[in-house]
């Protein structure tokens, strides 16, 4: 959902070359043709997919190790990005950000856009302002003209108004994922579906993706077709 906003967003000043990447999620079919359709439909001049295995291979994280169970968000929806979450995989931007970057200097780009969000998160460490920029620190030292930026519009915006912004500028939800363990539908359950339920509740908006429970389904408002 957040990667859709930012997506738009860089589309409406920028001329997009889209970076999605397959790294043993749960989810992964199902994110790469969402991203696929999203590149489209923003109209992004390339889609680059790229796979890492490194993550399903490190493990320790629910995300990419089948040992570890997705769980279902905290019953108290406050509670959630009080600790860090088993679904956090370690490090993992930097990884993306470090390809980006790497692909930035081949095409000449000086922005990257990343849909990362502090407030109404899962508490990621690697979704904080000093982590971006400390790595645009390290893009400054480290690349050949060292001007390129990592831009992050989202990261002070609570999920509601990322929600309000994108049905602004008519984002393409319907295509859009965020579900930890679902692929055909949503599960309703996991703290991504439920942060996303509540940013769509609390938005006056309905989220047209398909979900398996019928809590979640029943727990949205009546909006405009996106």
């Amino acid at each position: 959902m957040d990667s859709t906003v930012c997506a738009v967003l860089a589309a409406r000043d920028y001329d997009v070359f889209a970076l999605h990447f397959s790294y043993g999620q749960r989810t992964e079919t199902k994110e790469r043709a969402a991203a696929e359709e999203i590149a489209r439909l923003t109209g992004a001049r390339e889609f680059l997919p790229l796979k890492m295995d490194l993550f399903r291979s490190i493990g320790g994280s629910a995300l990419t190790d089948e040992r570890i169970e997705v769980p279902d968000a905290p019953a108290e929806e406050t509670a959630i990005g009080s600790e860090i979450p088993v679904t956090y995989v370690p490090f993992r931007n930097a990884h993306f950000l470090s390809a980006a970057v790497s692909w930035a200097e081949v095409l000449g780009a000086k922005k990257i856009f990343i849909g990362a969000v502090e407030q109404d998160s899962s508490g990621y460490p690697d979704c904080r302002p000093a982590y971006y920029e400390a790595f645009n620190q390290l893009i400054r030292e480290g690349t050949k003209a060292g001007d390129i930026r990592v831009e992050t519009p989202l990261i002070h915006m609570k999920k509601n108004q990322i929600v309000r912004l994108g049905v602004e500028l008519g984002a393409p939800f319907h295509v859009s994922w965020s579900c930890y363990s679902g692929e055909r539908e949503a599960c309703g359950v996991c703290e991504s579906c439920v942060l996303r339920l509540r940013a769509f509740r609390e938005a006056g908006a309905a989220d047209p993706i398909p979900y398996a429970s019928p809590k979640a389904a029943s727990n949205t408002a009546v909006s405009p077709k996106f």
